[in-house]
């Protein structure tokens, strides 16, 4: 099964107001890019991806968290960034029942991501396996050039 089944499947598990912010959340990430990539990773959560991941969704108990994994490097002009605001990589946008999305800023931040990816494209080992995808990228990427090993000092026993 393709990872958008999956996810639908997620998300019509979800009958409360989380499966209701979740496919807002969702189409307004394909309204900024109808192309993105959807997987479906770590044992259900949807992640969106365009030349790396984008962001990533879970609904929890009593809140819906959307994670940008190089949101530390993103404007966010609309302060929409909630959560994990000390991280050095990640920061997250959380919702609770009733809170209204800021699609503005949201549509931003969707739109940065894209654009920090597309400059510096996530590089992956050619023989990777991948998680369940949405759909496959008509070409293949280019994989970044590794730095070779550090060479070993032998380890030698005191006298």
């Amino acid at each position: 099964m393709d990872a958008s089944k999956l996810i639908d499947q997620k998300l019509a598990s979800l009958s409360d107001w989380r499966g209701e912010l979740l496919r807002s959340l969702r189409r307004l990430i394909h309204e900024v890019d109808p192309t993105i990539v959807e997987e479906w990773k770590w044992m259900g959560t949807p992640v969106w991806n365009r030349d790396g991941i984008v962001c990533l969704a879970n609904a929890h108990n009593h809140h819906v968290k959307v994670t940008f994994p190089k949101g530390a490097k993103l404007p966010d002009p609309k302060r929409v960034f909630n959560a994990e605001l000390e991280g050095k990589a990640w920061r997250a946008i959380d919702w609770s029942q009733g809170d209204a999305i800021n699609v503005e800023g949201l549509k931003g931040l969707v739109r940065a991501a894209i654009a920090l990816n597309g400059a510096k494209p996530a590089a992956r080992k050619p023989d990777a396996v991948s998680s369940v995808s949405a759909k496959k990228r008509a070409a293949p990427r280019a994989t970044a050039k590794q730095k070779p090993a550090a060479k070993k000092k032998p380890h030698r026993l005191p006298r």
